[in-house]
């Protein structure tokens, strides 16, 4: 099935029929924006107060326990439709966007946000969405809705990593005929990248790389954000994964001496969506590196990770 044709018609159609849709991407085509430069690496900032619900979002099981689920069908505006991908998914336009093209893609079922079990899904979706980048936000790190299982997309070209990542310098970590898996860590925060061929080789190195990254006390899966797309050009799936620390920074909160910040997949790829003006205007790039050292692990505490790959593939059979 042509999903790129299929979701560029339901992205016009709700442009033009979803009041509420339709007036937040034409505000979106008028955004202030601005660049700031770290090192090897350029972060967009873009101010955009509909964002404001999800950098704001309590996600304790208290409040999660008291609001209706956004995702769930019977809770959505009657205007918000849906593509089907396969019998698991759904795929919508998100009605505050960051990206020009922007979905989010949710479970049928209302279940726990969790990557076990989804790996291939998210390849499967980047095959089939060739013009965005899929990602994942973590239950713990940047997802507005922890309580049900989904995914986002975004425009790839609006995402100054995918671009950056061709010519960072990569530490290889293991490889194959496929593909391989390494470390970067010149572009001012630690991921690992994998580059294959093939969705089982993915699949594979991205499933070993969460078996080592750790899981925070009381938590079902490491603290990760993923990006996953397909380059349609050279026939390779490409996935980064950002192992955190923390959810939200120490300076998270309104007023005074804050920021309304909750940095999630998106900005970790380098585009920042900034609700409020005052935060828009203040942050430098020392802030924004200060905000990735808090927020992601680094080398040392990597070493178990590159240690673990090392043992792994020196008794893996090949792939």
């Amino acid at each position: 099935m042509d999903y790129s044709r299929i979701v560029d018609r339901l992205i016009t159609r709700q442009r033009r029929d979803w009041d509420e849709a339709g007036r937040n991407y034409a505000a979106l085509d008028s955004v202030a924006t601005r660049s700031l430069s770290l090192g090897e690496s350029t972060v967009v900032l873009q101010f955009n107060p509909e964002r404001r619900r999800s950098s704001a979002a309590a996600i304790d099981r208290k409040s999660l326990a008291r609001r209706q689920c956004f995702l769930c069908a019977e809770n959505q505006p009657v205007k918000q439709k849906a593509v089907l991908w396969g019998d698991r998914y759904k795929i919508q336009v998100n009605p505050y966007p960051i990206f020009k093209r922007h979905l989010t893609i949710a479970d049928l079922r209302h279940v726990p946000q969790r990557l076990s079990g989804r790996v291939g899904d998210m390849l499967s979706l980047a095959r089939s969405l060739p013009g965005f980048v899929v990602f994942y936000n973590g239950p713990c790190c940047g997802a507005s809705a922890p309580d049900h299982a989904h995914f986002q997309a975004g425009a790839k070209g609006e995402m100054p990593l995918c671009d950056e990542l061709a010519h960072a310098t990569t530490h290889l970590l293991a490889d194959g005929d496929e593909g391989f898996i390494g470390y970067v860590d010149q572009l001012g925060r630690s991921l690992f990248t994998i580059e294959t061929s093939t969705q089982r080789a993915a699949e594979r190195f991205a499933l070993r790389l969460l078996d080592l990254l750790p899981v925070p006390e009381g938590g079902d899966e490491p603290m990760v954000n993923v990006l996953c797309w397909w380059d349609a050009t050279d026939r390779l799936w490409h996935m980064v994964v950002f192992p955190r620390r923390k959810h939200r920074p120490a300076c998270y909160g309104e007023g005074e001496g804050k920021l309304l910040l909750s940095p999630a997949s998106v900005d970790m790829g380098g585009l920042w969506a900034v609700p409020e003006r005052k935060d828009f205007d203040a942050l430098t790039p020392k802030m924004v590196q200060a905000l990735y050292d808090e927020l992601c692990m680094n080398r040392k505490e990597l070493s178990l990770v590159f240690s673990g790959f090392t043992h792994y593939w020196e008794n893996l059979q090949p792939i």
